[in-house]
Formats: C-alpha cells, sequence, structure tokens
C-alpha cells in the first residue's frame, strides 16, 4: 500500500517566486503603517548611532595615546564611547516595542485570512487535501512571517545601510580600503541571495513539503486511531509514519547540509575582509598616513562588518526558509474559491421549502460523463420525499447540490423561487437542516454541540432540543452533563448519542428545509421509535428530504424517488411502488427492508 499525496511536480508548478511571495507580506506590513513606520524609522536613528561606534572608538584610543597629561579629552572621548551605545541599545529597544504589535497582530490576521480562505474552498478541495497538511501550513506560515518581517525590517534593511555607510566613510579617507570594503561587501550579499535561492531553495522547498506530508500522516492515523487498534495495527501504522519521517529526515539533512555549506564559504570570505581590511590599514600605518586611532577604527569597523554581515547571511538563510513555509498560504490567497458567493449576494429568504430542479447538468470532476443530464424535478412546500437507490445512483449529490456544495454545470436550482447561486452560501445552508447518517461532532461540549445549531440559544432551548430527541435522558447521566466535552469527532459517545445530539441539532435549527441521512440507523429498537415520533414531529410543515438505507423508515413518505444513475426510473407511495412489481419491488424484495 501506498499514501497518496499532491503530485511533487505539479506542487512544484504551483509555487510561488520569493517575489510574489515577499508582495503577499508586504500587504500586511501595509496594514498599520504607523508603527511600521516607528519601527523603521526608531531602527535607522538606532543604525547612526551604530555606524558611530567606530568613529568614536578610535577617538577614544587617539586620546589614550597622547599620554595621561590632559586626561580631560580622554574622559570625553569616553564619555561620548559609551554614550553612542547606549543611545543605540536604547532606540533599538524602544524600536522593538513597536514591532512586537506590529508582528503579533499581523501574525494573527495572516492565520485568521488564511483559515478563512480554506474554509471558502469547496468540498471537493478539502476531500483531496489532509486536514493535518492544511495545519501545519497554516501555523507554520504564521512564524514564517516573524522570521521574513524580522529580517527584512530589522537585519537586512538596517544591516545594509551600516555596511554602506562604513564603506562611504573609508572611501573618503583612505580610497583603497573603502573599495576593498565595498567589492567584497557586495559579493558577500549578492552570493548569499543567489546562491540561497537557486542552490538551497529547492533542497528546503522539499523539506518543507514532507514536513506537511507528516502533519497529514499523523493526522490521518491518530484520528483513526480506533480503527488502528481493531485491527492491531499500531506496529504497521509506526512503519508507515516512520516510513514518512525517513524521508523528511533524509531531505532535511540535505537542506541543513547545503545551508552549512554556504555558511561556510561566507566566513571563508569574512576571513578575506579580515585579512584586507586590516592589512591596507596597517600599510596605511606604516606609510604614516594612518593613526593609532585609526588602526583602532579599522579593528572597529571589521568586527562591525563582520557581525553584519553574518546577519545578512543568516537572516537571507532564514527569511529563505520563512519564505517558503509563508509560499502555500500565499498561494491560498491567490486560489479562487471553487464554489464561490457572487459580487453582493443577497442572503436567502427562508419561506416555505419549494424546491425545483430545472433542466440541470452536474458533472463531478473526476467523471467522463455527467451524472445529471438535464435533471427536473418539483418538491412541493412541506412534501416529504424519499430517495431511495444504489450506491453511486445520485441519492446524496441531490442534496449536496440543494446544500450548493458544488455548482452545476447547466439548469438551476431554485429553492422558494431564488436560484441557490445567487444567494450566500452561508444563508442558503443555515435554512437547511441535516442529520447525516454519521455524524462528526467537535470536540467541545454537548451544549455547544447542540447551539451549533444556534449559537444565540438559550440554556433552556438547548435542553429542550435535546428532551425532543430523546437525547436529555443519556447527557443527564454524565457527570458533567452538558458540559461534558465528547472527544475529537465526538469519539466518547456511542453512534446512537452522536446521531440524537445531531437530531437535537436540527429541532434546534428549525429550518423550514429538512435533510435525513437515515437518521435512526445508529439507535436500538426502543429508542428508535421515540425519536421516530419526535421526527414525525418536526417535519410537519417541513420540507423533508430522506436518503433512504432501510426502507422499512419511509413507508409514510409523501413520495419515494427511485434513482438510477442519475435519474428518476420510479416514483410513488410505498405501497404503490410495491405493487407495480418494478425496481423499488425487487429492492423491497430482495433486502427485505434494507437497501
Amino acid at each position: 500500500m501506498t499514501d497518496h499525496y499532491e503530485d511533487e511536480e505539479e506542487t512544484r508548478e504551483r509555487q510561488l517566486s520569493n517575489g510574489k511571495v515577499l508582495a503577499f507580506v508586504a500587504g500586511y506590513w501595509r496594514r498599520r503603517p504607523w508603527l511600521m513606520a516607528g519601527t523603521v524609522a526608531l531602527t535607522l536613528i538606532a543604525i547612526g548611532f551604530d555606524l558611530m561606534m567606530p568613529w568614536a572608538a578610535g577617538r577614544l584610543v587617539d586620546a589614550v595615546a597622547a599620554g595621561p597629561g590632559d586626561a580631560d579629552p580622554a574622559w570625553r572621548a569616553w564619555a561620548v564611547f559609551v554614550g553612542v551605545y547606549l543611545a543605540f541599545s536604547v532606540i533599538r529597544n524602544t524600536a522593538m516595542r513597536f514591532l512586537i504589535p506590529f508582528s503579533a497582530t499581523n501574525m494573527k490576521e495572516m492565520t485568521d485570512d488564511g483559515f478563512r480562505r480554506v474554509q471558502s474552498f469547496s468540498a471537493d478541495w478539502h476531500a483531496d487535501t489532509f486536514a493535518g497538511a492544511t495545519v501545519r501550513r497554516l501555523s507554520r506560515a504564521m512564524w514564517g512571517y516573524d522570521v521574513v518581517t524580522d529580517a527584512v525590517l530589522i537585519w537586512f534593511g538596517p544591516a545594509v545601510i551600516v555596511l554602506v555607510g562604513l564603506c562611504v566613510m573609508m572611501l573618503v579617507q583612505w580610497p583603497m580600503v573603502g573599495l576593498f570594503a565595498a567589492v567584497v561587501t557586495v559579493i558577500y550579499i549578492l552570493s548569499n541571495i543567489y546562491l540561497t535561492a537557486l542552490w538551497a531553495r529547492p533542497a528546503n522547498l522539499r523539506s518543507v513539503a514532507l514536513d506537511s506530508r507528516i502533519g497529514g500522516a499523523l493526522s490521518d492515523s491518530i484520528s483513526s486511531n480506533a480503527t488502528v487498534k481493531t485491527f492491531g495495527a499500531e506496529a504497521r501504522e509506526e512503519a508507515r509514519i516512520g516510513g514518512v519521517t525517513e524521508l523528511w529526515r533524509k531531505a532535511t539533512m540535505k537542506t541543513w547540509g547545503r545551508f552549512t555549506d554556504l555558511w561556510l564559504f561566507h566566513n571563508l570570505i569574512l576571513v578575506g575582509l579580515q585579512a584586507g581590511l586590516t592589512g591596507l590599514l596597517l600599510r596605511e600605518w606604516v606609510q604614516g598616513r594612518a593613526s593609532v586611532g585609526d588602526i583602532t577604527f579599522a579593528v572597529t569597523a571589521f568586527m562591525l562588518m563582520s557581525g553584519y554581515l553574518r546577519n545578512i547571511g543568516e537572516n537571507i538563510r532564514t527569511a529563505q526558509k520563512g519564505m517558503d513555509d509563508i509560499e502555500d498560504v500565499a498561494r491560498y490567497a491567490q486560489t479562487a474559491a471553487q464554489v464561490p458567493d457572487r459580487p453582493a449576494a443577497p442572503a436567502f429568504r427562508a419561506d416555505l421549502g419549494e424546491i425545483v430542479f430545472d433542466r440541470v447538468t452536474f458533472r463531478y470532476k473526476s467523471a467522463a460523463e455527467p451524472l445529471y443530464d438535464r435533471f427536473t424535478l418539483r418538491i412541493a412546500p412541506g412534501e416529504r420525499v424519499a430517495l431511495v437507490g444504489p450506491t453511486g445512483s445520485g441519492k446524496s449529490t441531490f442534496v449536496k447540490l440543494v446544500q450548493r456544495l458544488y455548482d452545476v454545470q447547466e439548469g438551476a436550482i431554485l429553492i422558494d423561487g431564488q436560484d441557490v447561486s445567487q444567494v450566500t452560501q452561508g444563508s442558503l445552508r443555515r435554512a437547511i437542516a441535516v442529520v447525516p447518517q454519521d455524524p462528526a461532532l467537535f470536540h467541545r461540549s454537548l451544549a455547544d454541540n447542540i447551539s451549533y445549531a444556534r449559537p444565540d440559544a438559550t440554556e433552556a432551548e438547548v435542553a429542550l432540543a435535546a428532551r425532543r430527541a430523546r437525547a436529555n435522558d443519556f447527557i443527564a447521566r454524565l457527570p458533567k452533563g452538558y458540559d461534558t466535552l465528547v472527544g475529537e469527532r465526538g469519539v466518547k459517545l456511542s453512534g446512537g448519542e452522536r446521531q440524537r445530539v445531531a437530531i437535537a441539532r436540527a429541532f434546534l435549527a428549525d429550518a423550514p428545509i429538512l435533510v435525513l441521512d437515515e437518521a435512526t440507523s445508529s439507535l436500538d429498537v426502543e429508542t428508535e421509535r421515540q425519536v421516530q415520533a419526535a421526527m414525525e414531529e418536526l417535519m410537519v410543515g417541513r420540507t423533508t428530504i430522506v436518503i433512504a438505507h432501510r426502507l422499512s423508515t419511509i413507508r409514510g413518505a409523501d413520495r419515494i424517488l427511485v434513482f438510477d444513475e442519475g435519474r428518476i426510473v420510479e416514483e410513488g407511495r410505498h405501497d404503490d411502488l410495491v405493487k407495480k412489481g418494478g425496481a423499488y419491488a425487487r429492492l423491497h424484495a430482495v433486502t427485505e427492508g434494507v437497501v
């Protein structure tokens, strides 16, 4: 068996350039111009004091070299030397006070925006994507932003200014020294940028992709732990995860190795800068064109330049990694929603619940032929309609299209005369209460799970909905009652208990359209009888669609629709269809009440 992930060549083709990723990050910088301006301005002022350090050190050494006969100039030079560094430290720290709210707020909004974007993607997108990998990408992008912002605003830009300033100072006094320093600085920076982008980035992108794969694989195994234990497959899953982490280990070692090679190469350049800068100033001193203080300036300048160059190198590499971490979320921002709301779409106006399929043609993206071809159907307000037929016949697709989880290729779906493609999806779906066959609950309290249908519901309304769904009794027996956490996807509850919570949601939603996907299939006989009675009350005055897996549950339907390959081959009431002796009668005879 093999794991199924996105094709790596396809993923590589979709990668964004560094420029586009940086533009994406800059969009967040522009949201808070005053905080950014304060950070940059204070950082530039601090840089000015940092540039003065070699000069202040040189003046102090010259004053000391003059001898102790007149100590006042030396003490003044000492005061300037200390004052320059104190000013640098205080102003630099103040700049961070602007950066902290600037970055923290932008990181929050980037995560919120990324999550909002992922939420807008279609059911197909989510079905094709590991949830764990998506979570990893969103959280990784948040910290990638932090790395890129620090590198560009706090380190890279200021470092370039310091290096240019030092080179200009040396060019003015010692042209050969300044030219040498400028050439080495340019070589160091440009080689860092190009070698990191062209040589280290491809390996890093592979590591990032495998990091996401680890998240997906772990989530897949952990969320299916009950199945793993059922088959005693712990060792098999450990081996599977081990295979994924081994791929990550090899890729990451390659990435780290390349970054380490770059580090060594650029440190050798710094050795050359040290030797050349101090050697040239020493020659100037031998020829009488430089003082002891000037030699001190050269040594201090080298220490300052090498520190900033190392920071530039490290920040170019970390910024590249940060941009690679952000790339997925930046791509999400450029990915159009597969089922978008129309511009200025109005909210759906829930009314009687009439549903009309008007010559609808629909094909899944992976299918060669359409499932529905000019499909037409009307469900009257308040009608109870059951959908039966073999797997893949179009029953579930019918409900998904009513909810507009997909867009049709031709025709229209109208609810109460409103084209579902022309109204907002959220308002449409709030008018449709769905009780699935296998409800998935949030790892939240029972009260939170029930009130998810209507967040503003009172405790009394939540309890009433639970009683009508025959859920109140089992909830009352729990030590924390309605405050009980249900576990991920409701794993702490039995199948029947989860289903009753989902039914309570439907009661609370009070929507004009009700969809029941064999809503009593997980209940024992006695509870099923009680819940069936409660659902009979719930269905009064509502348009109800029942996806039937057991024919015994739909005897009272106003109309039964028998689907086959996207077509309705029979329709009518239960007794009439049995007497007719067609497809429905054969299903009834062969399955004896189970489809």
